[in-house]
């Protein structure tokens, strides 16, 4: 089979278990299993393959069908401009998360900020923002050591030393204040298990569900912040869903100012910013 052949095949093979995107799913795997760049492919769509080429695909295109995340097959995920390591011991970093750094570069007005990342999974925003604030100090913290390994090792592999990584459920190892706190952390309801894509369930359980409503964790994040927060500070947090009122009811009931709801591209209430005091 030549590499248009084995493309077409396995786009049609996506098709048909209902893989999303199934053309671009087959483009990432080839050109993961024969070690090239995806548009390298494009380049070699005459050339026949042979066995010892063909079988790690299979494997590949097999764990896809049955809705393993790509990203996990791949190792890797881009976010920012950076490819990170990416396996099941964090969430897989989505593109409306890409979207809340872009947000806070733009509201960063300190270079030498202190800034904790709090829930920082694989560390995508803590050393996103640590490269584009070199002046910055950040703290990043997750309450899953398995998390917490695979954020030391992005690090490592972009070689950023300066971001503090710590164990602690939110805040509650952390001393001192900050001039940012942002969150992406867990919001879905467990209700709504049945409701998500199989490769979503395919992330840690921890990193996903928050209880009955889906917003208890982020709900005791707004209510111990404070102590970290100055007149000041900024909290930045990633949202699920139509959690926004109950949230903002909450951040005014904890005496947050300059409160702001904004949405993700797909016009979506994802992000909410506000000051304390």
């Amino acid at each position: 089979m030549t590499v248009l052949d084995v493309l077409l095949s396995t786009t049609a093979y996506f098709k048909k278990r209902g893989i999303e995107n199934p053309r671009l799913n087959a483009e990432h795997l080839l050109a993961h299993s024969l070690a090239r760049k995806r548009l390298d492919v494009y380049l070699e769509f005459e050339r026949d393959l042979a066995e010892p080429e063909l079988a790690p695909l299979r494997e590949l295109v097999r764990r896809r069908g049955q809705n393993e995340p790509l990203q996990h097959l791949l190792g890797t995920v881009e976010f920012c401009g950076n490819i990170f390591l990416c396996d099941k011991r964090a969430l897989v970093p989505r593109p409306e998360t890409e979207e809340l750094v872009e947000f806070l570069e733009s509201r960063i007005e300190d270079r030498g900020s202190r800034i904790a990342d709090v829930g920082t999974g694989s560390g995508v925003i803590a050393l996103s923002l640590a490269q584009k604030f070199p002046e910055a100090q950040i703290i990043a913290t997750d309450i899953s050591d398995d998390a917490l390994l695979l954020a030391r090792e992005n690090a490592a592999r972009l070689g950023t030393s300066r971001v503090q990584f710590l164990k602690s459920d939110l805040l509650e190892n952390v001393d001192g204040q900050f001039d940012l706190i942002v969150a992406n952390l867990p919001y879905i309801s467990r209700h709504d298990r049945d409701q998500l894509a199989p490769e979503v369930l395919c992330d840690p359980e921890v990193a996903l569900f928050a209880g009955e409503t889906g917003h208890e964790i982020i709900r005791r994040l707004i209510e111990t912040a404070p102590s970290h927060l100055s007149a000041r500070s900024l909290l930045a947090l990633e949202i699920g869903l139509g959690q926004e009122p109950a949230l903002i009811d909450l951040l005014r009931d904890k005496n947050y100012r300059d409160i702001e709801a904004k949405n993700d591209y797909s016009g979506r209430k994802r992000f909410l910013f506000a000051r304390y005091g």
